[in-house]
């Protein structure tokens, strides 16, 4: 049975979405890249070259007035995304906006308050989520695998000092570490403990012209201990440890699977490791989209809901009140 595509707009022809939700939206079963919004013909000819057939629209008015877009994807700036989300929603379209979609947790009920009266699903594109090493590691947390609980370890960073005229590193457009990384180190724990954070015990932020480029935390959760530090400034790494008193499971490539390096997780327990899975052929993006199309076509329930990422958001308020403090 061959089921109708869900046809895709793009508002705006972000680079990120030129290199990968774009490619994502071509490539994933049941979805088509219909439309894009931009009124660059130079950007609209790079999404041609993989996807010929896409419609320009001049404006994001003019897309999200275009009665064949079924659903929107948001790579705007972060301080865009409340304000579009919101008039696509209004405008009858499903909405994937990056993330962050808010830039404080009261922006996310007012995000789920317009999806719900609108009736349509509106989703943050957390993709890490989407990825099958996480509802491993989440499955073998839930199984005890590594015992108890003890405590959380995530790191993040980049360097992207040389690229001072970057949204990530203006104030203006909401940039920072924190909003662009800090999500998924704090959303990835969430994931897979299902525990919110009691209380920021630490947090320290060093500002760049208005904006964070690094930040180490720590934080209490009711039955472990957390800490991460995200940087802007610092040589690439990534991964997250869940140390338990009986194991210790590790993400090596938890947030850029097949980008930074090859999604790998590995159980250990007793001085040796008793589990190394690797994924080398999943895209967690393509994975996001067929996921939000089966959610969409009622066949599965989609695993990032608008109130997790409102979970993020708040326990990302946490750290910049606490990090103001210091």
């Amino acid at each position: 049975m061959t089921m109708t595509p869900i046809r895709w707009g793009i508002l705006g022809a972000a680079d990120f979405a030129r290199r990968f939700m774009g490619p994502a939206i071509h490539a994933a079963k049941g979805a088509e890249l219909y439309a894009l919004a931009t009124s660059s013909p130079a950007k609209a000819a790079h999404f041609a070259d993989f996807a010929p057939h896409v419609i320009v629209h001049d404006s994001y008015d003019a897309l999200l007035a275009d009665p064949a877009v079924d659903a929107v994807y948001i790579p705007l700036p972060n301080h865009l995304h409340v304000d579009w989300s919101l008039k696509a929603l209004a405008a009858g379209k499903h909405v994937l906006c990056e993330k962050p979609m808010g830039l404080a947790a009261a922006d996310y009920d007012r995000l789920i308050a317009a999806r719900d009266a609108a009736g349509l699903l509106a989703a943050e594109a957390f993709m890490i989520v989407h990825h099958p090493q996480f509802a491993r590691a989440r499955a073998l947390y839930a199984q005890g695998a590594i015992g108890k609980l003890m405590h959380v370890d995530a790191t993040f960073t980049y360097n992207n000092a040389d690229d001072v005229t970057n949204i990530r590193n203006r104030p203006e457009t909401a940039g920072g570490a924190l909003r662009d990384i800090g999500v998924y180190t704090f959303g990835a724990a969430r994931f897979v403990t299902g525990q919110e954070p009691d209380a920021i015990t630490y947090a320290d932020l060093r500002l760049e012209n208005d904006v964070d480029v690094f930040a180490q935390i720590a934080a209490r959760f009711p039955d472990f201990t957390y800490s991460a530090i995200v940087s802007m400034r610092m040589h690439p790494r990534q991964q997250i440890t869940f140390h338990g008193d009986k194991g210790i499971l590790r993400l090596t490539c938890p947030f850029n699977a097949n980008v930074f390096d090859m999604a790998q997780l590995t159980l250990e327990t007793d001085g040796t490791s008793t589990i190394s899975e690797r994924w080398p052929g999943v895209n967690h993006y393509i994975v996001q989209v067929e996921n939000f199309g089966h959610t969409l076509r009622g066949t599965a329930r989609y695993p990032c809901a608008l109130e997790f990422s409102r979970g993020t958001q708040a326990m990302m308020d946490m750290v910049f009140t606490a990090g103001a403090r210091r």
